[in-house]
Protein backbone atom coordinates (compact mmCIF):
# COMPACT_ATOMS: atom_id res chain seq x y z
CA UNK A 1 0.00 0.00 0.00
CA UNK A 2 2.85 2.25 0.95
CA UNK A 3 4.84 1.60 -2.96
CA UNK A 4 1.40 2.64 -4.20
CA UNK A 5 1.06 5.91 -2.19
CA UNK A 6 4.58 6.36 -3.32
CA UNK A 7 3.92 5.50 -7.17
CA UNK A 8 1.11 8.15 -7.30
CA UNK A 9 2.80 11.02 -5.37
CA UNK A 10 5.73 10.33 -8.04
CA UNK A 11 3.13 10.63 -11.41
CA UNK A 12 1.39 13.68 -9.27
CA UNK A 13 4.45 15.15 -8.69
CA UNK A 14 5.23 14.52 -12.50
CA UNK A 15 2.05 16.32 -13.36
CA UNK A 16 2.64 19.17 -11.70
CA UNK A 17 6.07 19.61 -14.01
CA UNK A 18 5.63 18.96 -16.76
CA UNK A 19 9.09 17.93 -18.58
CA UNK A 20 11.04 20.33 -20.22
CA UNK A 21 10.98 20.42 -24.10
CA UNK A 22 14.62 18.79 -25.11
CA UNK A 23 16.32 19.48 -27.72
CA UNK A 24 17.30 16.38 -30.06
CA UNK A 25 20.88 16.41 -31.80
CA UNK A 26 21.48 14.10 -35.27
CA UNK A 27 23.75 14.61 -37.94
CA UNK A 28 23.15 14.85 -42.23
CA UNK A 29 25.17 15.23 -45.02
CA UNK A 30 28.27 16.27 -42.44
CA UNK A 31 26.13 19.19 -40.74
CA UNK A 32 25.50 18.81 -37.31
CA UNK A 33 21.04 19.42 -36.87
CA UNK A 34 19.45 20.37 -33.61
CA UNK A 35 15.65 20.25 -32.89
CA UNK A 36 13.75 21.66 -30.98
CA UNK A 37 9.17 21.61 -30.39
CA UNK A 38 6.92 23.63 -28.18
CA UNK A 39 3.52 24.16 -28.58
CA UNK A 40 3.39 22.23 -31.73
CA UNK A 41 5.86 23.44 -33.61
CA UNK A 42 8.99 22.39 -34.98
CA UNK A 43 12.10 24.41 -35.25
CA UNK A 44 15.24 22.88 -36.67
CA UNK A 45 18.87 24.53 -37.33
CA UNK A 46 22.27 23.95 -38.29
CA UNK A 47 25.47 26.14 -39.21
CA UNK A 48 26.68 26.05 -42.36
CA UNK A 49 30.34 26.33 -43.05
CA UNK A 50 29.90 28.62 -45.64
CA UNK A 51 29.88 32.18 -44.96
CA UNK A 52 28.55 35.00 -47.06
CA UNK A 53 30.56 37.70 -47.19
CA UNK A 54 29.59 40.03 -43.85
CA UNK A 55 27.37 37.09 -42.95
CA UNK A 56 27.37 33.89 -40.97
CA UNK A 57 24.67 31.55 -41.86
CA UNK A 58 22.35 29.09 -40.49
CA UNK A 59 19.71 26.42 -42.52
CA UNK A 60 16.97 26.49 -40.66
CA UNK A 61 13.58 25.14 -41.18
CA UNK A 62 10.23 25.45 -38.90
CA UNK A 63 6.66 23.41 -39.08
CA UNK A 64 3.53 24.15 -37.84
CA UNK A 65 2.00 21.38 -35.76
CA UNK A 66 -0.12 23.38 -33.80
CA UNK A 67 -3.86 24.22 -34.69
CA UNK A 68 -3.10 28.24 -35.26
CA UNK A 69 -1.37 30.19 -37.69
CA UNK A 70 2.33 30.72 -36.56
CA UNK A 71 4.57 33.14 -37.26
CA UNK A 72 8.53 33.08 -37.88
CA UNK A 73 11.23 36.32 -38.93
CA UNK A 74 14.62 35.88 -39.00
CA UNK A 75 15.35 38.63 -36.61
CA UNK A 76 13.79 36.50 -34.09
CA UNK A 77 16.62 34.70 -34.41
CA UNK A 78 19.59 35.53 -31.50
CA UNK A 79 23.18 33.69 -31.41
CA UNK A 80 24.42 34.34 -27.70
CA UNK A 81 28.47 33.79 -27.76
CA UNK A 82 30.47 32.06 -24.97
CA UNK A 83 32.26 35.64 -24.15
CA UNK A 84 28.69 37.05 -23.31
CA UNK A 85 28.33 39.15 -26.42
CA UNK A 86 25.12 38.29 -28.77
CA UNK A 87 24.31 39.06 -32.95
CA UNK A 88 21.02 39.27 -33.82
CA UNK A 89 20.10 37.94 -37.42
CA UNK A 90 20.03 40.30 -40.29
CA UNK A 91 16.01 40.84 -42.17
CA UNK A 92 15.96 39.32 -45.36
CA UNK A 93 15.39 42.34 -47.42
CA UNK A 94 18.97 43.63 -46.00
CA UNK A 95 20.75 40.96 -47.23
CA UNK A 96 19.33 40.76 -50.55
CA UNK A 97 19.41 44.32 -50.80
CA UNK A 98 23.61 44.09 -50.02
CA UNK A 99 23.82 41.02 -52.91
CA UNK A 100 21.79 43.31 -56.00
CA UNK A 101 24.45 45.85 -55.01
CA UNK A 102 27.95 44.75 -54.15
CA UNK A 103 26.91 40.55 -54.73
CA UNK A 104 28.64 38.56 -57.36
CA UNK A 105 26.92 35.58 -59.36
CA UNK A 106 29.48 34.01 -57.89
CA UNK A 107 28.39 34.59 -54.33
CA UNK A 108 25.19 33.74 -54.89
CA UNK A 109 25.96 30.39 -56.20
CA UNK A 110 28.37 29.53 -53.38
CA UNK A 111 24.89 30.09 -51.01
CA UNK A 112 22.83 28.20 -53.24
CA UNK A 113 25.16 25.44 -53.64
CA UNK A 114 25.94 25.05 -49.94
CA UNK A 115 22.17 25.44 -48.77
CA UNK A 116 20.84 22.37 -50.95
CA UNK A 117 23.88 20.57 -50.22
CA UNK A 118 22.53 21.22 -46.47
CA UNK A 119 18.52 21.02 -47.25
CA UNK A 120 18.20 17.73 -49.59
CA UNK A 121 20.59 15.61 -47.05
CA UNK A 122 18.64 15.98 -44.62
CA UNK A 123 15.97 12.72 -44.47
CA UNK A 124 12.67 12.90 -44.96
CA UNK A 125 12.29 16.69 -45.41
CA UNK A 126 9.25 18.26 -47.04
CA UNK A 127 8.75 21.51 -46.91
CA UNK A 128 4.92 23.14 -48.00
CA UNK A 129 5.90 26.58 -48.36
CA UNK A 130 9.72 26.87 -48.56
CA UNK A 131 13.08 27.42 -50.47
CA UNK A 132 12.30 24.94 -53.52
CA UNK A 133 8.66 26.72 -53.92
CA UNK A 134 10.45 29.96 -53.72
CA UNK A 135 13.70 28.85 -55.96
CA UNK A 136 10.70 27.48 -58.66
CA UNK A 137 9.32 31.10 -58.87
CA UNK A 138 12.98 32.58 -59.24
CA UNK A 139 13.83 30.47 -62.13
CA UNK A 140 11.09 33.00 -64.37
CA UNK A 141 12.57 35.93 -63.20
CA UNK A 142 14.64 38.11 -66.00
CA UNK A 143 18.01 39.45 -65.91
CA UNK A 144 21.50 38.16 -64.73
CA UNK A 145 21.36 40.69 -61.66
CA UNK A 146 17.62 40.59 -61.19
CA UNK A 147 18.22 36.58 -61.67
CA UNK A 148 20.63 36.89 -58.46
CA UNK A 149 19.00 38.82 -56.02
CA UNK A 150 15.58 36.72 -56.94
CA UNK A 151 18.23 33.52 -55.93
CA UNK A 152 19.24 35.15 -52.94
CA UNK A 153 15.26 36.10 -51.80
CA UNK A 154 14.55 32.41 -52.73
CA UNK A 155 17.66 30.89 -50.42
CA UNK A 156 16.59 33.63 -47.29
CA UNK A 157 14.01 32.84 -44.86
CA UNK A 158 11.65 35.80 -45.05
CA UNK A 159 9.16 36.70 -42.47
CA UNK A 160 6.53 33.94 -42.96
CA UNK A 161 2.81 33.13 -41.54
CA UNK A 162 2.33 29.13 -41.39
CA UNK A 163 -1.23 27.74 -41.62
CA UNK A 164 -1.26 24.52 -39.27
CA UNK A 165 0.22 21.87 -41.19
CA UNK A 166 2.40 24.39 -42.95
CA UNK A 167 6.31 24.06 -43.08
CA UNK A 168 8.99 26.27 -44.29
CA UNK A 169 13.10 26.68 -44.31
CA UNK A 170 15.38 29.24 -45.50
CA UNK A 171 18.65 30.88 -44.50
CA UNK A 172 19.01 33.06 -41.84
CA UNK A 173 21.88 35.71 -41.94
CA UNK A 174 23.97 36.58 -39.06
CA UNK A 175 26.03 39.81 -39.57
CA UNK A 176 29.78 38.51 -37.91
CA UNK A 177 32.10 40.98 -40.63
CA UNK A 178 32.88 37.65 -42.25
CA UNK A 179 33.62 35.34 -38.95
CA UNK A 180 31.94 31.87 -38.10
CA UNK A 181 29.83 32.12 -35.30
CA UNK A 182 31.99 29.94 -32.98
CA UNK A 183 31.22 29.06 -30.08
CA UNK A 184 27.82 29.81 -28.25
CA UNK A 185 23.68 28.90 -28.45
CA UNK A 186 21.38 29.85 -30.00
CA UNK A 187 18.10 31.28 -28.83
CA UNK A 188 14.77 31.96 -31.18
CA UNK A 189 12.19 34.26 -29.95
CA UNK A 190 8.44 34.25 -31.71
CA UNK A 191 5.56 36.06 -30.14
CA UNK A 192 4.46 33.31 -28.46
CA UNK A 193 7.22 30.76 -27.93
CA UNK A 194 10.90 30.74 -26.15
CA UNK A 195 13.10 28.13 -28.84
CA UNK A 196 16.65 27.36 -26.84
CA UNK A 197 19.38 25.31 -27.83
CA UNK A 198 22.86 23.59 -27.07
CA UNK A 199 25.82 25.67 -26.53
CA UNK A 200 28.31 24.37 -29.81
Amino acid sequence: MHRLAGACGVVLLLCAFPARPQVIEFEANGLKYQTLSKSGVTLMFATLAYRLRAYAVIQASVANGSEAPYIIRPEDFVFYRADGTSVRASTANSVVQMLSEKGGSSDVLKLVNAYELSLYGIPNMRSTNGYEQRRQAALLSGGNRFRAAAAASAVALTQTKLAPGDSSDGAVFFPTGGKPLGPGHLVVRTSTDTFEFKAE
